[in-house]
């Protein structure tokens, strides 16, 4: 008999027939789940290939850790499948996989290393052998060795391998096997101990041996390892240099690969620098002939930066300078001052600025003044330091350069790149920071000083200094603290601008007056203390001092407000004692300037009061005919308002003095004695005393070395100055 079933059972029936599986969860007290949250629960979990649907239920949490962790430990059918995404066991397994795998490589690279030292002897003993297809054989197998990290470090250490494939590739004629050989020690070059062993088994003088082998690949294998062993190996560079490297690696940069010439001018970069012995041995093997080629005809990037550095080094060489010259290195190295690279741009810049002195009578090189005046805006104190630099040189007694430069706009140009030192600046900050970029200050008035006197567009530029409001930072340049080459430069460029007559003024209201005659005592001054074995500061002699400020105040005073300031500043005194200088230079211009000084009555009685005329009659004996000139005039206008007695006796001694030479004339004039009361012409006498444009060379430098600019200007005081700068 069937006992009836209650209404709860049969709920729970009709529960269990919807999507909620098989139990509700009323009578079991189960939890429940809905299809959405089955859903999503579902796709994180695992499953098992091969196996029953409840197969991942059977495993234990152990078996998933080890089977996460160490996978290989599993059967192939219980290979765990990640479904979708990892589960936090698999994150957390992941150093041990790393850890795992790290074991796994040490033990084959242990294996490995084993078996090299095992092969070793073998393969040592093969490369002795008679029979050149042994030998060739076993050199395929250890260049295959040798590319095996254990098997290369293995081979390292044995100083036996290193010195039997050296000997191989030296003895052997073939080919092949020489390549091979070639391309070991160039794996083994890559590391430091495999340098140290090529070296210490003698490798360099087999290296060098190699790079007249016609092959290619040796050759680059040799280079290279060359390359390497010069960058990393001490003692390289010596044992390079004794197995006559040099003559070697030159011929070679007559190869057309631009990646193999730029290894080889890398290698010569390293052996000459600071090396005077290897410039030269460049130079007597056509280096500088080859390596102007490759600037002038490749456009690799590397292959030029490399050939620049080579030129840089060999650029202070005296010998090496005019056959780069010579050869056309300066037109080569334009061509590259325009490009992307700035590496190459510097390089070729500073070998440019070390090239230059010895490159004033160059033609061509229209093109890189045109470059060099752009460059002027730079800001960027290297660019301006070589382009001020090399302009200074190459406007040095070149009239054709001086007129290019002007026609291009580089006097406003270089005033301008003294203007941007000088921005709110007052004249002890201004004469400081010229004291500190004297590399670019005194190379830019040198320029300017070239650029003002002796060629057509002089008056021009003297002018242009002027409308381009360059004379006021000119003279602030004079300021204290003084930079002495710097001074001399701008002394010079100040007498220049003098001969200007619309400059006159402007040079007055700017005070350069005070400036100069503040100069020139202090330069006298350290004369009188300093002893004659002692005179130079900062390089500069003060009698070249002393001599350049009088020379600019004796074309100042051509204006007669300038001339009246000067009297009036008490310097007769200092102009009639210099006329007793042991400097032929000096004494011919402090003539000069009491020249234009005795236009004037009143200065003329000082001059006389001072006892000028004594060292004057002294001076009309000079072989100097300038001075001897200068001194007639003088003793002329001082003794206009003396006796008749005195007037004859000065008239004779100027006329013995003056014609000595021409029996003529004298005759004639002693006859006569007459006077002529006229005073000689300003313009007759004025272009006696003239500065000469000497070069600036440049101070040589090494590579990555970049030293302050240094004038080496020669000062010869016997020599007579002919025409303006």
């Amino acid at each position: 008999m069937s006992m009836p079933i209650s209404d709860a059972e049969v709920k729970v029936a009709e529960w269990q027939k919807t999507y909620y599986t098989v139990d509700s969860g009323i009578q079991s007290g189960a939890t429940t789940v809905n299809e959405e949250d089955q859903s999503e629960i579902s796709a994180k979990t695992f499953t098992v290939e091969d196996c029953g649907a409840d197969s991942d239920a059977q495993l234990t949490r152990t078996q998933r850790v080890r089977a996460a962790m160490f996978p290989e430990t599993l059967a192939d059918h219980e290979t765990l499948v990640h479904s979708d995404s990892q589960s936090n066991v698999h994150r957390l397994t992941e150093p041990s996989h790393l850890l795992n795998n790290a074991i796994v490589h040490l033990i084959n690279y242990q294996d490995d290393a084993e078996l090299a030292k095992r092969a070793l002897p073998e393969l040592i003993k093969l490369l002795t052998d008679d029979d050149q297809v042994v030998v060739r054989k076993a050199a395929l197998i250890v260049s295959r060795l040798v590319r095996n990290d254990a098997s290369r470090h293995v081979m390292m250490q044995s100083a036996v391998m290193i010195s039997a494939v050296l000997r191989v590739m030296q003895s052997s004629s073939d080919m092949e096997t020489i390549r091979c050989m070639a391309s070991i020690l160039h794996c083994l070059s890559h590391h430091h101990q495999g340098l140290n062993a090529i070296f210490t088994a003698g490798g360099v003088p087999a290296l060098i041996h190699m790079l007249s082998s016609p092959v290619e690949a040796v050759l680059f294998y040799s280079i290279t390892t060359l390359h390497n062993l010069l960058l990393h190996q001490d003692g390289s560079k010596m044992a390079v240099r004794m197995c006559d490297g040099l003559q070697k690696i030159v011929p070679l940069l007559k190869h057309t690969n631009p990646k193999f010439l730029a290894i080889t001018t890398d290698c010569l970069q390293i052996l000459s620098y600071a090396n005077q012995e290897s410039k030269l041995i460049i130079l007597a093997s056509g280096g500088p002939e080859c390596l102007v080629s490759i600037m002038r005809n490749y456009n690799y990037e590397k292959l030029l930066w490399t050939t620049s550095r080579v030129l840089k080094v060999l650029s202070v060489c005296p010998s090496n300078k005019p056959a780069i010259v010579n050869a056309g290195g300066m037109q080569a190295l334009a061509l590259h001052l325009t490009g992307s690279s700035s590496r190459l741009v510097q390089n070729c810049l500073w070998t440019l600025r070390n090239l230059s002195d010895a490159a004033t009578k160059q033609e061509g090189l229209d093109s890189l003044l045109h470059i060099l005046v752009s460059q002027l805006g730079s800001d960027d104190v290297n660019v301006l330091t070589c382009a001020t630099g090399i302009l200074s040189n190459l406007t040095c007694n070149n009239a054709r350069n001086k007129s290019l430069v002007v026609q291009h706009g580089g006097v406003e140009a270089l005033i301008s790149a003294l203007l941007r030192t000088a921005v709110n600046q007052d004249e002890a900050e201004l004469a400081l920071c010229a004291a500190v970029n004297q590399d670019v200050a005194e190379p830019a008035v040198c320029a300017l000083r070239h650029l003002s006197g002796r060629h057509p567009l002089s008056q021009t530029a003297q002018n242009e200094v002027r409308v381009h409001y360059g004379i006021p930072i000119i003279i602030k340049l004079l300021g204290q603290p003084h930079y002495w080459p710097v001074v001399k430069a701008i002394v010079g460029l100040i007498r220049n601008l003098a001969l200007c007559p619309a400059n006159q003024t402007p040079l007055r209201e700017a005070g350069a007056i005070p400036r100069l005659v503040n100069l020139l005592l202090k330069a006298h001054q350290d004369l009188q203390r300093l002893s004659t074995q002692n005179t130079y500061q900062d390089g500069i002699s003060m009698e070249e001092i002393v001599e350049g400020c009088t020379g600019a105040l004796h074309i100042l005073a051509r204006d007669p407000i300038n001339r009246s300031e000067i009297a009036n500043m008490q310097t007769i005194p200092l102009f009639v004692q210099l006329l007793y200088s042991c400097v032929e230079s000096v004494r011919r211009v402090s003539a000069g300037l009491l020249c234009e000084l005795a236009l004037d009555k009143h200065s003329a009685e000082l001059i006389d009061a001072e006892g000028a005329s004594a060292p004057l009659m002294e001076l009309l004996h000079s072989t100097n005919e300038g001075i001897a000139t200068y001194a007639a005039a003088v003793l002329f206008r001082i003794s206009e308002d003396k006796n008749l007695d005195y007037r004859k006796r000065v008239s004779v001694e100027l006329t013995h003095s003056l014609f000595k030479h021409d029996t003529h004339v004298w005759d004639m004039e002693h006859s006569t004695m007459t006077l002529d009361h006229g005073y000689i012409q300003d313009e007759g006498v004025s272009s006696l005393y003239i500065y000469s444009d000497l070069p600036v060379n440049a101070l040589p430098l090494e590579p990555d070395v970049h030293g302050p600019y240094v004038s080496d200007m020669t000062f010869d005081p016997r020599h007579i100055y002919p025409e303006p700068l």
